[in-house]
């Protein structure tokens, strides 16, 4: 027995060698930084930017610096750090400098003071809805024209955390007219007792993101910081504060979020999901973080390949999951190992008349394509297990194909209560694979299966995008975790967590446990809108890859006058169709033509193929 003991990966400088950075730089002097806020687990939205930071940083042969952007110990957890710092190196960055922005809390300290004395800040005490509202209209705070001395001593209160010094926060005085309203004095430092997880109660007052981010930026030395769009508007911001404090400039790009169907990327909304027991905890295969969906069985390749593909693209879209699984799929599909297993639910049982009752082994290839995966004995008996699915459609008289096998002839059909009994003779000299039915199969040994548990995951939203105005906890899919029972290869129980393999016409699927008593395996999209088989899943191909639109609590109510329900706009289109088919209307029949349909032939001439190729690898 052979088995490739990992999976082969690639250097970054391979994947970034095709991809533009969108900015230029000097050969050897660019810097960039990645800044996550240790408030949660690190997810893929944040990988885009570790991602693009790194790669940009490396095409140029300069830097990159992680920081910790740890000004708010409210929401701030050692557990964050340290699983942030574990992610990165799961996904194969190594930053050149690693600091914290609480390294800088002293400077960042002394620039407030000068805002300050200079008139360009001030103290001031207005009730925070009261202030939201305020800045929305542009009505200037009644502190606004204090004096800089006056300031300054509300300052220091500030600082020592008194009571009136509690009531304050310092604000930048920027522009109250301003279009940009985030330029409307926004609030630069505030009051936070709570222990910081690195300097403990040293201090009182912490930096907010947007007074914090430019200065250490402009003091760790970064040339080139990439932020997402969401961030834009903030850009004058980060440029004022590096003018009032004459620092060092550094120049922004901009770059779309990432955001995906039926998935939640907030960490707040995250968080709920933990504290709720939606789902384990932050790694679940359900969430997306980095640890989440490599659990799921997402390659670090495909993750970084796909994130750079996406560019620095500014157009920030609701993304389909079936693009960043089938690029998964180009990397698994070469090197994973094939094995068979049946579900235990409703297993049936082959008896083949012509064979000895014996058991006997040859040597087959792990993978179809490449022998570097090296080779496995497969266990041959004359019972066989098969799944229900194919039992269910096999006629006395029919010539099946068992899989690494050879051609069947079926001769008897008995369908039980649970169960069906076949009976059939091998024909080894029949090397005729065309339009027969290939079956897995595993021997029924008791020694030569292994008890396994597959599981499939839905999506936790019902709903493909939340309205501004859409509640998340309205959309909770209470179902999104499937189990079935397997009988599986005995080989398996060689396999170690972290694998991935192929099961034989069930898909891919990510070892997650793997103890002398368990082997638990996640299933793995592969893009596809449709199973790889006729054997039957407990979650839609087409809902994984392209989400699924959530009913909304109204959806069951009478359409309002002037508006055509679905039932009706469905019956029209059907008219539209038979119109078209009949040549009395060629428009209806251009405007009938429904474009994934070619999709649906590319998929089953795909899927044609894979069989031909399959035909000629049975025995």
């Amino acid at each position: 027995f052979k088995r490739l003991s990992f999976i082969p990966r690639r250097s970054f400088m391979d994947i970034i060698q095709k991809h533009k950075a969108p900015f230029k730089g000097e050969e050897g002097k660019v810097i960039t930084r990645f800044p996550p806020e240790p408030s949660g687990y690190l997810h893929i939205g944040h990988s885009k930017a570790a991602i693009m930071n790194y790669c940009y940083a490396k095409k140029f042969g300069g830097k990159m610096v992680f920081r910790f952007d740890d000004t708010n110990p409210s929401k701030e957890k050692v557990e964050f750090v340290e699983n942030i710092k574990r992610d990165l190196t799961t996904i194969g960055i190594k930053p050149d400098i690693f600091t914290f922005s609480s390294d800088h809390f002293d400077e960042m300290l002394e620039l407030i003071t000068k805002l300050i004395k200079d008139g360009n800040a001030y103290a001031d005490n207005t009730p925070a809805e009261e202030m939201k509202e305020n800045r929305d209209k542009g009505i200037p705070s009644k502190s606004r024209e204090s004096t800089p001395e006056e300031n300054l001593k509300l300052f220091e209160e500030m600082k020592k955390g008194t009571k009136e010094g509690l009531k304050y926060c310092i604000r930048a005085k920027m522009d109250m007219k301003n279009k940009n309203k985030c330029l409307r004095d926004p609030v630069f430092y505030r009051c936070n007792l709570t222990p910081h997880h690195k300097t403990g109660t040293t201090y009182k007052v912490y930096p907010t993101y947007d007074f914090c981010c430019p200065i250490v930026d402009s003091l760790d030395g970064v040339t080139h910081a990439g932020r997402t769009v969401e961030f834009h508007d903030r850009n004058p911001m980060y440029q004022w504060v590096i003018d009032k404090l004459g620092l060092r400039p550094v120049e922004i790009y901009d770059f779309s979020k990432i955001m995906f169907v039926n998935t939640v990327m907030s960490k707040r909304k995250l968080q709920w999901f933990v504290d709720n027991n939606y789902v384990d905890g932050w790694f679940d295969p359900r969430f997306p973080t980095v640890q989440g969906i490599m659990r799921r069985g997402l390659t670090v390749d495909a993750l970084t390949d796909f994130m750079l593909e996406q560019g620095p693209s500014k157009k920030t879209v609701n993304m389909q999951w079936d693009k960043i699984w089938a690029t998964n799929k180009k990397f698994i599909d070469p090197i994973a190992p094939r094995y068979m297993a049946i579900s235990q639910e409703k297993s049936c049982t082959l008896i083949l008349d012509n064979v000895e009752d014996k058991v006997f082994a040859q040597t087959q290839p792990l993978h179809p394509k490449n022998k570097e995966v090296g080779t496995k004995p497969l266990f041959y008996y004359n019972q066989l297990l098969i799944e229900w699915d194919d039992a269910d459609m096999i006629q006395p008289g029919e010539k099946i194909t068992l899989m690494k096998w050879g051609n069947c002839n079926i001769t008897t059909v008995d369908k039980q209560e649970n169960t069906i009994i076949l009976h059939g003779n091998i024909n080894l000299e029949d090397k005729n694979f065309a339009k027969t039915k290939k079956l897995t199969w595993i021997p029924k040994v008791e020694d030569l299966m292994l008890d396994c548990t597959i599981v499939e995951f839905d999506h936790l939203l019902t709903i493909e995008k939340l309205g501004e105005n859409d509640k998340f906890e309205d959309y909770i899919n209470p179902n999104t975790k499937h189990t079935t029972a397997m009988y599986g290869e005995g080989l398996m129980r060689t396999l170690k967590k972290g694998d991935i393999i192929q099961i034989e016409r069930r898909g891919f699927f990510y070892v997650d446990e793997a103890t002398e008593k368990k082997l638990i395996l996640h299933f793995i999209p592969d893009g596809k809108t449709k199973s790889m088989s006729s054997i039957s899943t407990k979650v839609s191909a087409a809902a994984l890859t392209q989400g699924t639109g959530g009913q909304n609590p109204k959806a069951n109510e009478e359409p309002k006058e002037g508006k055509k329900s679905k039932k009706q706009l469905k019956k029209e289109q059907k008219k539209m169709e038979k119109k078209a088919k009949k040549g009395e209307n060629k428009d209806a029949a251009e405007k009938t033509t429904d474009k994934p349909s070619e999709e649906v032939k590319v998929e089953a001439s795909e899927e044609k193929k894979e069989q031909v190729i399959n035909n000629e690898l049975f025995i």
